[in-house]
């Protein structure tokens, strides 16, 4: 008896490709960069020339390693993440480009420096909204991050606009203060994906589940 098998009567596999976090590079290249240049903005150290030797680690650092984080981070089905980590990174590409055409004299910064500070207008207000859902799905420590980012940015935008200092320096330990807090979140993501356990508490709001199976990449990791 001849018995033929369908498609339907074959067993139907599930290929199994969990990811590494990807907020793990996007938060260190985002702390990395905005600590070197937040320091300077709160008087730390620097010359007005400063931001000549800045902006190659602050695009590339900051910019072309957190947007990448933030592609990835659609594989690993995180809307936060693709979102703050895209959008920052592109901000951080086009700050070092900024920069660039004043280093090689092409631009001159105007003072007070009206357009950068409306940069940080949308900024502020998307960095609120992740902080918002961060709160409400994710973990207090990213809620932080992006709460004084977004604080930050609100400030960095009065200063320039105004072209207010003392607002632009309190943007300055605004933004130490998110990078620090990137940093503490990164190394705990990575504590936990390196043992497989939770070394470092984030205060997280809900547990995700491991491993989400889904239309179009069934096993992939679902968040960070």
């Amino acid at each position: 008896m001849d018995v033929r098998q369908t498609p339907e009567s074959l067993p139907t596999e599930i290929h199994l490709s969990p990811i590494a976090p990807p907020s793990i590079l996007g938060l260190y290249g985002f702390a990395g960069a905005t600590f070197i240049v937040a320091a300077n903005l709160a008087g730390w150290y620097g010359t007005p020339l400063t931001g000549d030797f800045l902006f190659p680690f602050a695009a590339m650092f900051g910019g072309l390693a957190q947007f990448l984080a933030g592609m990835w981070s659609f594989r690993a089905r995180d809307a936060i993440a693709s979102a703050m980590h895209g959008m920052w990174g592109s901000f951080w590409m086009g700050y070092g480009i900024l920069w660039l055409l004043v280093a090689i004299g092409i631009l001159t910064p105007p003072t007070p420096f009206v357009a950068l500070g409306y940069w940080f207008i949308p900024l502020a207000i998307f960095t609120a909204t992740g902080a918002w859902a961060a709160a409400a799905g994710v973990d207090w420590a990213l809620f932080f991050v992006l709460g004084f980012l977004a604080l930050g940015s609100a400030l960095m935008a009065v200063g320039q606009i105004f072209g207010s200092a003392p607002w632009v320096t309190g943007a300055g330990y605004a933004f130490i203060i998110s990078a620090i807090l990137a940093w503490y979140t990164g190394t705990a993501l990575m504590m936990r994906s390196a043992t497989g356990r939770k070394v470092l508490p984030v205060g997280e709001v809900k547990a995700a589940p491991a491993v989400s199976v889904g239309i179009g990449e069934p096993g992939v990791m679902h968040g960070q």
